[in-house]
């Protein structure tokens, strides 16, 4: 479903154009990708104590983070429970100013990103599946930072297209979510990654309509009610949590 609603906020048509054109680029049909290519991917990985500790601040009142289906309604095609808790910092470009004064350090880290659009931490709580799915937008790649691992690491994995990996504590994930990708945490731990969606390099005349389409999802109406609805938690419940 949000994979239409992105079409429907862009037009279908130069969608499905841009995302053929991607696909024709060199790295246009790779799942993963190696972290090395990212060079701002070690600064990230080198604070991430201090990200940990502004999370473990949330992690003591887990239960009052938002499911993600609360936030964005569109995510209840892939889960209805209250398994699946975020905490956004960014949704395409859009600031969540409480969340960002809560965790001063993480959004500082995350604002340091080249091309950030979307931020958050994503907590999947023991015996969570996320079903098989697909990313809206292949102008972007997905980034994970792992922050919290089940003590058997292999006990929580993704699948990516026709690839399976895991996170390991303070490493990082990247990969084209546009690919059918699933989730599993088998463990009776949490997962917890920093999430990020990032700009995807692509040539000159690919990188100047990406950057406009971004720009027309985050105007587009969903992302302007999950914004509010985020907003309103950070008023809400969000307010009784305390600074970290």
């Amino acid at each position: 479903m949000f994979a239409r609603r992105i079409g429907g906020a862009i037009g279908w048509r130069a969608r499905d154009l841009f995302e053929r054109l991607i696909a024709r680029t060199p790295s246009g049909r790779t799942e993963f990708f190696e972290s090395d290519a990212f060079p701002w991917i070690a600064g990230v990985e080198a604070r991430a104590g201090e990200i940990k500790k502004e999370l473990d601040g949330l992690l003591a009142r887990v239960d009052q983070l938002p499911n993600f289906q609360d936030i964005q309604e569109e995510q209840r095609i892939l889960t209805q429970d209250d398994r699946w808790k975020v905490f956004g910092f960014y949704a395409y470009g859009a600031r969540a100013e409480g969340n960002c004064l809560r965790c001063p350090r993480t959004a500082e880290i995350v604002e340091s990103i080249p091309g950030m659009t979307t931020a958050m931490f994503s907590v999947l709580l023991p015996h969570k599946q996320i079903p098989p799915h697909r990313g809206p937008w292949k102008g972007v790649l997905r980034y994970h930072l792992a922050l919290r691992t089940p003590a058997d690491e292999t006990a929580a994995r993704i699948r990516v297209g026709s690839c399976i990996e895991h996170w390991r504590d303070g490493r990082s994930l990247v990969f084209d979510d546009t690919f059918e990708h699933e989730v599993w945490n088998d463990s009776d731990e949490i997962r917890v990654v920093l999430f990020v969606d990032v700009l995807r390099k692509l040539p000159w005349y690919l990188a100047a309509p990406n950057r406009v389409f971004i720009a027309a999802i985050r105007r587009s109406q969903f992302i302007k009610r999950a914004v509010a609805k985020n907003e309103a938690w950070q008023e809400t419940l969000g307010a009784t949590i305390a600074r970290a």
